[in-house]
């Protein structure tokens, strides 16, 4: 069990907070993984009573929290004014030895004076602080904050989330392979054809809209979610499952990312995006980016990865492919994508296995199968959703699912090309998998979802 724990949150009356920190803070108490001794000091820019704070989260989560949840929050309003004291008062009733937590739900813009805030309250050492991403809105944006936060923090002490790297199937991409020799021994050029990773989404961005176009698609979840889930695909077998050595195989595939080519990568905005209101009337922001990406390293050389995301699609998902190649040998005319194995990140998670089987009868003839594996199934299954799993990660100290600045550093060199020369925004019609242009990124056999 980990030490009694300050938890403050800042951003606490936000949508990010609402949707996905409350909820998961409240899921771990209700699982027994929070310390016996534990406080959220929610902070904002409003400034209301500990018991209004303790009556909106309640609201928030349904009510659901039970009365014992609900009486170890509190609300520090005002900025930064009152925070000190209610995190002394909050020390006070749970020990000196209590551990602290910063909780940044806030948009990037607010990152260096946070930190800052922390440095100069006193409030930065010996504690962690999480930031949620992007981590930075531009290359020159991401190095300005890094050396600000390592004027205030040291390295170990940061927590940049990701939290397509907490969910339960993305973790499954690593342990199927190292753990699974059938799966191991073809996870490379020889063997897999492309490697598709497509999170389309049919919501559109009312909820956030002034968050959302100031970042756009390729900001908020190509260099970001995308791109780490890439690496989580391609990176070589770490040394061990430690935190460092699970965090440098990833940040060295990041490397080897061919910086994306501009020609190879399609943007859009669904129409009527314009007439949400908090969007600007002559906004170019993108809500859509399918790109073509290539790793430049013996193992994936000549392996296109696929990545696509979009708001106001035809369907939602959050899924991993890897289409396997059609095999020589005796049988002629097989179907493309014969073989293909797909992680599917929604939700517990579940891995499919599409293949080709002989059809029971007479004659010698091939139909697809597929096998599925709902990872919640699997016996004494207790899958967290991602914000929990990395939370509880933080109250442990356990940074092996969250990204370092090298990792980051070197995906903004990835994507400096296309941020320098964007192509020609395509508008397409809500409900639609996008822009058609971006089918040809694909070719010649296409997207899984959506063709």
């Amino acid at each position: 069990m980990t030490q009694p724990t300050v938890f403050v949150l800042y951003g606490a009356t936000g949508d990010l907070a609402r949707r996905m920190v409350l909820p998961a803070f409240h899921t771990l108490a209700e699982a027994g993984l929070l310390p016996a001794k534990w406080m959220l000091v929610g902070n904002g820019r409003g400034d209301v009573a500990h018991d209004e704070f303790q009556r909106n989260v309640h609201e928030a989560l349904d009510g659901k929290p039970s009365r014992a949840f609900l009486d170890r929050l509190r609300f520090a309003g005002g900025g930064f004014d009152n925070l000190r004291p209610v995190i002394e008062e909050a020390h006070r009733e749970l020990g000196t030895r209590a551990q602290l937590v910063h909780y940044l739900a806030i948009p990037p813009v607010a990152f260096p004076e946070t930190t800052q805030a922390l440095g100069d309250l006193g409030l930065a050492k010996g504690a962690r602080v999480v930031y949620e991403k992007p981590f930075g809105t531009s290359p020159g944006g991401f190095r300005t904050l890094d050396r600000l936060v390592h004027r205030v923090l040291d390295e170990d002490q940061v927590y940049r989330i990701d939290h397509f790297l907490g969910k339960e199937a993305t973790q499954q991409l690593h342990v199927l392979r190292f753990a699974n020799e059938m799966f191991g021994a073809m996870w490379d050029r020889h063997h897999i054809e492309s490697v598709q990773i497509d999170v389309p989404e049919t919501l559109d961005v009312a909820d956030r809209a002034g968050f959302y176009d100031a970042t756009g698609a390729v900001l908020d979840m190509l260099v970001t979610h995308l791109f780490q889930v890439a690496a989580e695909v391609a990176m070589e077998p770490p040394a061990s499952f430690a935190a460092a050595d699970l965090q440098a195989a990833r940040e060295k595939v990041i490397r080897s990312f061919r910086p994306l080519d501009p020609a190879e990568v399609v943007l859009g905005q669904f129409e009527g995006y314009k007439d949400i209101k908090g969007i600007a009337s002559r906004s170019r922001t993108d809500t859509y980016v399918a790109a073509r990406l290539w790793i430049d390293n013996p193992r994936w050389r000549g392996v296109p990865f696929l990545l696509r995301t979009g708001k106001r699609l035809a369907q939602s998902a959050q899924q991993v492919s890897l289409v396997l190649r059609t095999p020589d040998g005796p049988f002629r005319d097989l179907p493309a994508r014969g073989n293909v194995l797909t992680f599917s990140l929604a939700g517990n998670g579940e891995i499919d296995t599409t293949l080709l089987a002989k059809k029971p009868g007479v004659a010698l003839g091939l139909e697809p199968a597929s096998v599925s594996l709902p990872l919640a199934s699997l016996p004494d299954a207790e899958p967290l959703p991602a914000y929990a799993r990395l939370i509880h990660d933080v109250l442990l100290g356990d940074r092996s699912l969250f990204t370092r600045p090298d990792g980051l550093a070197a995906a903004w060199k990835v994507v400096t090309p296309l941020l320098e020369n964007r192509p020609r925004l395509i508008p397409y019609p809500p409900g639609s998998w996008g822009p058609p242009k971006a089918r040809k990124l694909a070719a010649p056999h296409g997207w899984l979802l959506g063709g």
